[in-house]
């Protein structure tokens, strides 16, 4: 459902910023604006502000910053549209209807929730019943106490085939079906003959709801309490439910990473109890099945880092590798995952009885980055004795940073495993300096011509995206950039990797370029002087001689011994800063398209994540152009 700018505007207009904050944070008045403590983090002095009359909150300690609508996604969890309909609400304001078909969708919704709160009722009156005496002794002997049973909804289904089914009946047959709760033999058409009688999905089972973000009940999970297979069994997908985009305790671990700055990752159920009831309340868990791309998405809505804590046995690990995979195409700056592994043969309740729960704090503290993870199992998982099989571990560390799209990321994983790759058959490599170790054009699209000069790659057939240089603030900060690399050319080595893959509108400057990265492969050492020997005489030598002037504009100006980690530095962010332009433009046009073409929530809301992306970053592109270091 697309929603308007101009009602979307009203609706902030209309909602007093400091009162929707002031009914969960403490807010004081301060002048024209309000003060708190930063909900997003711990701090005993206010830092964060409220500004009633530009309708935004800004924290100066942690940068936390946003609207009425940003309020509500990122510290009351909601998804968008519930956002807006609670503003609307509280506002007096009609949310746009929806389609028709949409509004047939949300009306068979809401039948389905009234179903399953009717069943969650059912479930936890029958664990208080006779029949749930041994589902009591069960959560007694797991030491699950009743505050913890109550929070988390445990209910008993009675082990018959018909007891729901009967409780239920109100909402007739074909709705317990659809909500999952009842088994339909004959499916939607029977096999000829009679039609066999529907029964209770699950019988004689400890049951556990499963919620949405909101808290409704939109499936369960049940544990057998004898014997018998399966041990866990989940709801089956519904209109409610699905498994892949749904994590278990979500509406209660999503608050809570808020205040804890994490959100922690385990296998079941049980796990992710556990840890509530010893204070970790950030836990959540897949529901059976390894996960997903849309569950790591909604993780790092939570936190940029969530922390993926496995059993430390061979199955366990292997679900962190295959977590660590499904990650690699989705990373981007800021965001990725970390691991944490429990002792062998201990789950998080084993190890919370043994030790308490500063053993399991240690454990998380920990956590071990995405790119360390990756390396040591790469590296374990063949011998490393001949040269083939060093290099077919090469090979599968280029197989993880292929699977990497964003490209400031992948070139950072690309130098990260030749940094650990060198250092463990390299050794003297090790401690030379980056630019004098090997290096190999074709990494780049770089190749040899016929008489061994180096040439670079052609852009890419039917390749679209807009050359760098076109605005001012890209043509000055260019322009500083190459001033730069030629007052410390061994600086061109170490950012080739980049450099080599940008394109740059001004035929001169372009040329410039090429003929820095051309020398930086042909020789080991690079110097200012030689550069210009290679360029000869011409436009682009006038350009390179015009810019070691001192009065031309360049990064840490007139510093012949200038700190060389300072220049690195400067230099990474300037030219991460200029490769991002083009490529954030093209996704913002792209968003536009869909936002347009598809007219829903995911799509808008998608356009609006890269359009303040492309905001930010042209404002980060002004500040290091209009530099003081850029003169």
């Amino acid at each position: 459902m697309s929603l308007s700018p101009a009602f979307l505007d009203e609706l902030r207009a209309r909602t007093s910023l400091s009162t929707l904050i002031g009914r969960t944070v403490k807010v004081q008045k301060a002048g024209r604006e309000y003060k708190a403590c930063c909900p997003f983090h711990n701090e005993k002095t206010p830092s964060f502000t409220i500004n009633d009359e530009k309708g935004f909150y800004h924290c100066f300690g942690c940068g936390a910053h946003g609207d009425a609508i940003r309020w509500m996604t990122d510290q009351r969890g909601l998804p968008f549209m519930e956002a807006v309909k609670e503003l609307a609400q509280a506002a007096g304001m009609e949310v746009p209807a929806p389609d028709p078909r949409a509004a047939k969708r949300a009306e068979q919704a809401k039948g389905l929730h009234d179903v399953m709160a009717a069943a969650q009722g059912f479930f936890e009156e029958q664990l208080g019943g006779i029949e749930g005496a041994e589902a009591r002794a069960y959560l007694q002997k797991r030491g699950i106490s009743a505050a913890t049973a109550k929070a988390f909804g445990f209910g008993f289904s009675p082990d018959g085939r018909g007891r729901l089914k009967a409780a239920l009946n109100v909402f007739g047959e074909p709705l317990l079906i659809e909500a999952g709760l009842l088994i339909d033999p004959d499916g939607a058409e029977p096999d000829g003959g009679r039609k066999r009688d529907s029964y209770d999905r699950f019988r004689g089972r400890l049951m556990l709801p499963i919620r949405d973000i909101r808290g409704r009940v939109i499936a369960f999970g049940g544990r057998i309490l004898g014997a018998g297979e399966p041990k866990y069994l989940n709801s089956p997908d519904t209109p409610l439910f699905d498994k892949g985009r749904t994590l278990y305790n979500i509406d209660r671990a999503s608050p809570a990473s808020r205040q804890a700055g994490r959100v922690v990752v385990v296998e079941g159920y049980m796990d992710v109890i556990a840890l509530a009831q010893a204070g970790f309340e950030e836990a959540v868990a897949p529901l059976g099945t390894a996960l997903t791309e849309h569950q790591i998405e909604r993780l790092w809505k939570m936190a940029d880092v969530p922390i993926l804590c496995f059993d430390g046995d061979s199955a366990g690990q292997k679900a962190a590798i295959r977590a660590a995979t499904r990650a690699l195409p989705l990373l981007r700056p800021g965001m990725s995952l970390a691991f944490a592994t429990l002792p062998a043969g201990q789950d998080p309740d084993d190890l919370i009885r043994a030790q308490g729960p500063q053993a399991m704090e240690s454990v998380l503290a920990a956590a071990e980055p995405l790119v360390e993870r990756l390396w040591k199992y790469e590296q374990g998982a063949a011998p490393l004795d001949t040269p083939e099989q060093k290099a077919a571990l090469k090979q599968r560390l280029s197989a993880i940073t292929d699977a990497i799209a964003h490209p400031d990321v992948r070139a950072h994983y690309v130098h990260a495993f030749r940094e650990r790759y060198d250092a463990l058959f390299f050794a003297r490599a090790a401690f030379q300096p980056r630019h004098q170790r090997g290096g190999s054009g074709a990494r780049s699209g770089w190749q040899r011509d016929r008489r061994g000069n180096w040439k670079p790659p052609l852009p890419p057939a039917g390749s679209e995206a807009r050359a760098i240089g076109a605005s001012g603030m890209e043509q000055r900060l260019l322009r500083a950039v190459l001033a730069s690399l030629l007052r410390h050319p061994e600086q061109i080595a170490l950012h080739r990797e980049m450099l080599a893959g940008l394109r740059i509108a001004d035929p001169v400057l372009a040329e410039l370029l090429n003929a820095m990265i051309a020398a930086s492969f042909s020789k080991e050492t690079v110097e200012t002087d030689g550069l210009l020997t290679i360029l000869g005489q011409g436009e682009v030598y006038n350009m390179a001689k015009g810019m070691l002037r001192a009065d031309t504009f360049t990064f840490t100006p007139h510093r012949s011994k200038a700190d060389s980690d300072r220049v690195r530095r400067d230099l990474d962010e300037a030219i991460r800063v200029m490769a991002q332009g083009p490529e954030l433009e093209a996704a913002l046009a792209e968003a536009t398209r869909r936002a347009t073409d598809d007219l829903n929530e995911d799509s808008f809301a998608e356009q609006q994540r890269v359009r303040r992306l492309k905001l930010d970053h042209d404002r980060r592109l002004a500040e290091l152009a209009q530099s003081e270091d850029i003169i």
